[in-house]
């Protein structure tokens, strides 16, 4: 146990039948997983999956049915109260009182969280998430990437080893998502495990060491995010081309040949482990194209996710 931030045994609810709901529910179905200290973990789904009832188990506003979360060596059922003090969780959802600084936000988080004056750390956390020379301004003055770098300060103010950020870009344009990644890089350098829930795939593919993808309540892949790409048995390579006169003397078993004749390009789709790159090559130059540029599609992690998450 020494090396697991997290542990997930045969964890399930069942929201039951009310007088809105005719029969009962199941979010989450027997999941089980392990999230190491010191990573970066990626928990993705498309809506209604469960991950937000996940997290809101773990946050203690939803009972669990059935199993065992065990964080940082606590227990859940035994020792809520230590579980809660493991965990620093940033919500989707921007709140921010508009008439507080940041330095008085953090202050008033950290005595919500019994943490005495004499060990409160509000200026090193004001610093980690490059909020220092704004810590005397209004919230409402802030940009919206500086009140979502806030809103990790806030979940930090108890100096919690695991990191839960909950959709943490969302609706935040390129630079400040990157510079927010940046801080989240920081924050996992220093030691501090991060359990990440996005909807930008690519970024998830970019951050994460391994990734848990659930659906319908289920865990359906878990793995490193390298080996979860390898899952992806196709290839396309773009040619572009001087001119294209006709593709269908292009022929190789096992290839599929199309054009974009807008662009002059065309696509050759195969498995990756049947052919070589020459073999295309080799039938290009025997109908004598003459290739201007070559490009490479191998796949993302978003194809891998919609492979499993598909009906």
């Amino acid at each position: 146990m020494d090396k697991i931030a997290l542990t997930v045994e045969n964890l399930t609810k069942i929201y039951s039948k009310n007088k809105k709901k005719q029969t009962s529910e199941r979010a989450l179905n027997n999941l089980n997983f392990e999230v190491k200290r010191g990573e970066i973990f990626g928990l993705l789904g498309p809506n209604g999956a469960g991950k937000t009832t996940f997290l809101s188990i773990l946050a203690g506003t939803v009972m669990k049915t059935e199993g065992k979360i065990n964080v940082w060596g606590f227990d859940l059922d035994e020792n809520p109260r230590q579980v809660r003090g493991s965990i620093g969780i940033v919500p989707q959802e921007v709140n921010l009182d508009a008439f507080f600084s940041p330095k008085k936000l953090l202050e008033l988080q950290a005595g919500l969280y019994g943490v005495s004056r004499s060990k409160r750390i509000t200026d090193i956390i004001l610093k980690m998430v490059s909020l220092e020379k704004q810590s005397n301004s209004y919230s409402r003055s802030l940009s919206g990437g500086m009140k979502r770098r806030l809103l990790i300060a806030k979940a930090m103010v108890h100096q919690p080893p695991i990191l839960v950020l909950d959709e943490p870009t969302a609706g935040v344009d390129v630079e400040l998502r990157k510079n927010l990644w940046e801080n989240v890089k920081e924050l996992n350098k220093v030691g501090v495990t991060i359990i990440l829930t996005t909807h930008y795939l690519f970024e998830a593919q970019e951050m994460c060491d391994r990734i848990a993808i659930i659906n319908k309540g289920n865990l359906v892949a878990l793995d490193t995010t390298q080996k979860l790409l390898d899952r992806i048995k196709t290839k396309k390579v773009f040619f572009k081309v001087k001119k294209i006169d006709n593709i269908s003397s292009l022929k190789l078993n096992g290839m599929h040949f199309s054009s974009d004749n807008d662009n002059n390009t065309i696509i050759a789709t195969y498995e990756k482990d049947k052919h070589k790159f020459n073999d295309i090559l080799q039938v290009l130059k025997k109908n004598n194209l003459e290739i201007l540029d070559i490009s490479t599609d191998d796949g993302n992690l978003e194809d891998v996710f919609v492979d499993l998450t598909k009906s």
